[in-house]
């Protein structure tokens, strides 16, 4: 099991859109990789529906999204047709490719340096919260290009926290305005900052 910051493998593999090499179709691209244990599944159906209707979202993050079942291409051609059903989409071609793997091995969040930046585990029963994932999304790719964090229940748009390896020097360089919390440590570490564009 890949771990978190370890660097994920290539692999090629055969989807209904035919074979990828996915360090190929990744690019310089984050990424999601979602698994599911089989097709034709209640939750999993719905799930696969759902983030087609969200592609627009994940393009306007720039981040490229693949899923895998442990089914043959044949089977998942099938089941894109329910899965076209139950979201109401009428776009002929579905949105992207579903990876056909027996072996249940990728399940993963990437980003372009091929790193595991995310792992989320649901049980079976219960649905993944895709605005989660997209409030997660929205995170991490501001904070690799700011010096910042985001707190609980952070969402786009709400103050961020300014990075604690930050020194006073560079956040006043680097932010307009600092609102530094009042602790009864007396250390001030929590410098909330308005979300950097």
């Amino acid at each position: 099991m890949v771990l978190l910051g370890e660097t994920f493998p290539d692999f090629t593999v055969e989807t209904q859109d035919g074979p990828i090499n996915f360090y190929e179709w990744l690019g310089d691209s984050w990424g999601i990789l979602f698994s599911h244990p089989s097709d034709f599944t209640p939750v999993c159906t719905t799930e696969l529906a759902r983030v087609a209707k969200l592609m627009p979202e994940f393009k306007r993050l720039g981040i490229k999204v693949i899923a895998l079942s442990c089914n043959s291409v044949e089977s998942h051609h099938k089941w894109i047709e329910d899965i076209k059903s139950y979201g109401e989409l009428t776009d002929d071609a579905f949105p992207y490719p579903i990876i056909e793997d027996e072996s249940r091995k990728l399940a993963t969040m990437l980003d372009p340096a091929k790193k595991m930046r995310l792992s989320m585990l649901y049980p079976a029963t219960t649905g993944r919260n895709f605005d989660e994932i997209l409030r997660v999304i929205e995170s991490l790719l501001l904070t690799d290009k700011h010096k910042v964090a985001t707190p609980v229940d952070w969402k786009k748009g709400e103050e961020v926290m300014i990075q604690p390896y930050v020194t006073e020097q560079e956040a006043e360089k680097l932010f307009p305005s600092i609102k530094t919390i009042s602790l009864p440590s007396g250390k001030t570490y929590l410098r909330m900052v308005a979300q950097p564009i």
